[in-house]
């Protein structure tokens, strides 16, 4: 008869022996799983979105996304959200078409109540992002407005915060950008355009919503690749994201003080009315976005969900930060 000691150790291995098999029994029931194919619902992001040349096009600037050919997905018909903004007060500029309308479709569907600053002339595209923030069952503030001057942005933000009844998301997200083979073709007119909508309206809506804004808001600017490698036919619109990445970093630094978080997000090429209002070189369209690695262009409702993971308290101890989109070409 075997001692107590013994019985135990043997007792013990067994059950040892049995939870192994347990434990191995599910590992080897997923290798079978996955032996059979991928999940459900699994994407390949190469073929994601169309992979054909975009047709050559032109609109005036500032152009529609309802005239585009093909127009661009904002995630209307895709975008489902799970409470991550509820109560949040958010103003978008720039957020008729575009990145800015995805991420307002967005922040709406997750719970927020939406202001959009937009060019006035984009209004059919504007009262489209107003109907579907409504459709979530959100509040819209439409303000149609040229962002250059320093009046405008003070009463861009004084507007969205009254009807609102606060603020504590802020995306600067409005951009000008005309392509010009060479220095010499770029007017005066066009680079001190380019810097006022991108780079001092930012600065100056900033600063207009700061003092509004709570311990916990969060302030998102798009900057680009162009961050990072300006594109030669882009010397203008490049230097305003270049500062648009140092205004970031500098004033997420300021503001961790007062519990603010402000990051970056930096698009490659999407398909946006910025690309068909002068974005591209003439007779270039067709090569838009095909020298990516995923070998398209991207849409902007695959950028949705990093304007949500930016603005929501998941993403607390992110700021300062950049987070790209770029189809594998590009920084960060």
């Amino acid at each position: 008869m075997a001692d107590e000691g013994t019985s135990r150790r043997m007792v013990l291995g067994g059950a040892g022996a049995m939870g192994l098999a347990m434990v191995a029994a599910p590992v080897a029931g997923q290798q079978q799983g996955g032996a059979a194919g991928p999940p459900a619902g699994l994407k390949d992001p190469r073929t994601k979105y169309t992979k054909q040349p975009f047709p050559e096009q032109r609109q005036p600037w500032p152009a529609l996304a309802s005239k585009m050919t093909p127009r661009p997905d904002h995630g209307e018909s895709s975008y489902r959200g799970s409470g991550r903004l509820a109560g949040r007060k958010a103003l978008l500029t720039g957020a008729d078409s575009g990145i800015g309308r995805a991420a307002a479709i967005a922040f709406a569907r997750e719970g927020a109540d939406v202001a959009i600053n937009y060019y006035p002339t984009e209004e059919p595209d504007a009262k489209e992002v107003v109907d579907l923030i409504r459709q979530a069952g959100r509040k819209a503030v439409a303000i149609p407005a040229d962002i250059r001057t320093e009046a405008a942005c003070r009463k861009l933000v004084a507007q969205a915060a009254e009807g609102l009844g606060g603020l504590d998301i802020l995306v600067n997200n409005a951009a000008y950008q005309q392509s010009k083979a060479d220095i010499s073709e770029i007017s005066d007119e066009q680079m001190v355009r380019t810097f006022e909508t991108n780079i001092f309206a930012m600065f100056r809506i900033s600063k207009a919503a700061i003092p509004l804004m709570p311990a916990g808001s969060v302030i998102i600017n798009t900057g680009s690749v162009n961050s990072y490698d300006p594109g030669e036919e882009l010397l203008d619109y490049a230097s305003t994201k270049g500062a648009i990445l140092i205004f970031t970093k500098g004033l997420a630094k300021q503001l961790a003080k007062k519990g603010i978080r402000v990051n970056m997000v930096a698009p490659g090429p999407i398909w946006t009315p910025l690309q068909v209002a002068g974005g591209q070189l003439p007779g270039q369209m067709g090569e838009f976005g095909q020298d990516t690695p995923l070998g398209r262009a991207g849409q902007p409702a695959e950028l949705a969900s990093l304007y949500v993971m930016l603005a929501s308290d998941d993403a607390s101890f992110s700021t300062g930060t950049s987070v790209g989109a770029h189809g594998g070409k590009g920084s960060p």
